[in-house]
């Protein structure tokens, strides 16, 4: 094993978030040293990222995916199991936990109400797309090492390389933007449903709609004043579609 940034010397060696673009140097140390996987955290030590063997950042939402299929393939009631996760975390974790029949629950965005929502539901596995796992039979909480524990168990089961892995699941591509808030939210919300049709609505946390391979999901921004616009779909083409779409109705 080899790292990068563990000095503890209270300064954080690059950008905080967890993200492809912030782990670039994770990803040459991957290469430089043949590993066969990255592992990278943020600074309080609750999101964890891979990279896969070739230095390519996979993105967070797949933290969460192996580690709830980690967790389901060992488990006897996986059928009747349920994971919960946010209004925004990706479709992979729901082919996830398909995958293994159980059932996926979503909750407004928040580790809070993550939190809460697993112990409604008695939970094996939760957590959110940004690489937040929570395993609750240890406690309520994002914890990355939980994360690291449970997807290196992962790659160590299936014996396949990282990169095999995301090639043979259906891909989605994520998309984000913003947009300054305006005053008559419902009214925004009433535009969105009443033109983006066909999808099922959730209105738990700002606006979501959802179609059988792809959704959008609109919401306030609780720290700035804008509304913030995720979209999911199977090429980026078409999430940027579904952000283009929201911008021209809100």
């Amino acid at each position: 094993m080899v790292g990068i940034g563990l000095e503890p010397d209270g300064r954080f060696p690059r950008e905080p978030e967890p993200i492809p673009e912030n782990l670039a140097e994770l990803g040459d140390l991957v290469r430089a040293h043949q590993a066969d996987v990255g592992l990278a955290v943020d600074p309080d030590v609750d999101r964890l990222a891979v990279v896969d063997e070739t230095g390519h950042p996979i993105g967070e939402d797949y933290t969460l995916a192996f580690a709830v299929r980690a967790v389901l393939a060992r488990s006897a009631h996986a059928a009747t199991a349920r994971v919960v996760v946010n209004l925004s975390t990706s479709q992979v974790v729901e082919d996830a936990a398909r995958a293994h029949g159980a059932t996926l629950v979503r909750t407004p965005v928040g580790e809070a109400h993550v939190a809460a929502g697993i112990q409604a539901e008695k939970a094996l596995i939760g957590g959110e797309g940004n690489g937040g796992v929570i395993l609750p039979e240890l406690h309520i909480g994002r914890d990355a090492p939980v994360g690291v524990a449970l997807v290196l168990q992962y790659f160590a089961t299936v014996k396949r390389p990282v990169s095999a892995l995301v090639a043979e699941a259906p891909r989605y591509h994520i998309v984000k933007a913003k947009i300054a808030r305006g005053a008559d939210l419902e009214a925004a919300y009433g535009r969105l449903s009443g033109n983006l049709s066909g999808a099922a609505v959730d209105r738990r946390d700002g606006l979501r709609l959802a179609w059988e391979d792809r959704w959008v999901h609109v919401r306030p921004s609780g720290t700035e004043p804008v509304i913030r616009i995720i979209a999911e779909a199977p090429t980026r083409p078409e999430a940027e579609d579904l952000i283009s779409r929201c911008r021209e109705l809100l």
